[in-house]
């Protein structure tokens, strides 16, 4: 049947899914134990949320369910894509994908902790911060006792290292 045929209000919008966290295109997707756990309990979630559905408004259901479908698809395309770092195996006197950072900040007196993660668990109110932000760029490499710079136009940023770990 010709779409000129259809009632309008049985014209279903194509739902608008927000992004996932931005991943640059041939950029590896790491992502930590933990990470990849969120991930795979974010999926539960959203195929608990999906078989729940009311029964009592099919239109509704019909929107929810298409919505619901696809996030899966592009989680699913996040988690196929994951490749899982084992924190073991990292240096321990260095800082990698996964390691969680002692810092002092320019002139502070008291450190601030920070772990390298994956886009998808990265969470600054957490203190967990994605591998390609630029802070995360700088102290690659770096051992205690070196400083990074950022810099941010006019400005520099110091990070001096007093500690890194690595834990799940």
């Amino acid at each position: 049947m010709s779409r000129g045929f259809v009632k309008e209000e049985d014209q279903e919008e194509i739902p608008m899914v927000p992004p996932r966290a931005d991943l640059p295109v041939g950029a590896v997707n790491y992502v930590t134990k933990n990470g990849f756990n969120k991930l795979l309990e974010e999926r539960q979630k959203l195929q608990n949320e999906k078989e729940s559905l009311p029964n009592d408004n099919e239109k509704e259901r019909r929107i929810t369910s298409n919505l619901i479908n696809a996030k899966l698809q592009l989680l699913n395309e996040r988690i196929s894509s994951a490749k899982m770092v084992n924190l073991e195996e990292q240096p321990k006197n260095e800082v990698r994908f996964g390691a969680t950072v002692s810092l002092l900040i320019d002139s502070a007196k008291t450190d601030q902790e920070f772990q390298i993660v994956g886009v998808d668990e990265a969470n600054i109110a957490e203190n967990k911060i994605s591998f390609l932000s630029p802070i995360a760029r700088i102290l690659i490499s770096k051992k205690v006792g070196d400083t990074a710079i950022l810099n941010l136009g006019k400005v520099e940023r110091l990070f001096k290292i007093t500690n890194i770990s690595y834990s799940n």
